[in-house]
């Protein structure tokens, strides 16, 4: 039944649609941050609207019935790591200031959402184990130029904190790349 659902022409399309308008305003959301950054870091920036972008292309794709697991991993792998990192930090910036506004709520719901969205199209994908080394590399790389080169998404209470949200996201990184590893390439060895 599920497996219906989620591949279903309309359900894709819908999910589509609203992908592609939570890529356009997470990009927005950016501007302020890319107007400031050096061109050899924009790509690196924008960390949840590029995930997002993976899973828009890679849905783009399920309703022409085509497979690309070189972006399948890249979505899968960085929709977990930035969904799950957006609502710590939301939580986190909660916690230290006693409240959240709504957009605070807002990028909770969404990240959380995009999270479990890659989970959920996982048996849908093509991954290969060198899909998922392409796709580990430029989720660690992405932290290297986030915490080294300073680049990371601005949460304004916690800047005193980015040693720790760096090791954090370090170890976020690492679990998103062994989660894509158990729901796509692991589980098919076992059942092959």
């Amino acid at each position: 039944m599920i497996k219906y659902i989620l591949l279903d022409k309309w359900f894709l399309f819908l999910l589509f649609f609203i992908n592609l308008l939570g890529t356009v305003y997470g990009f927005y959301w950016y501007r302020h941050q890319l107007s400031e950054t050096s061109d050899i870091f924009l790509m690196f920036v924008p960390d949840s609207p590029t995930a997002s972008l993976f899973f828009t292309i890679v849905l783009f794709f399920f309703l022409i019935k085509k497979n690309i697991p070189y972006i399948e991993a890249l979505a899968l792998m960085t929709l977990f790591k930035y969904g799950i990192w957006a609502v710590v930090m939301n939580f986190l910036t909660l916690l230290i200031e006693g409240s959240l506004g709504w957009t605070g709520y807002m990028l909770m719901f969404s990240h959380g959402a995009m999270a479990i969205q890659g989970i959920l199209y996982a048996p849908f994908y093509a991954i290969k184990l060198r899909h998922i080394v392409f796709a580990a590399v430029w989720t660690l790389h992405n932290d290297v130029i986030d915490y080294v080169f300073g680049q990371m998404p601005t949460y304004s209470s916690l800047t005193v904190y980015m040693n720790e949200i760096g090791y954090f996201t370090f170890w976020l990184s690492i679990a998103s790349i062994w989660i894509t590893y158990v729901l796509t390439t692991k589980s098919k060895n076992s059942r092959s």
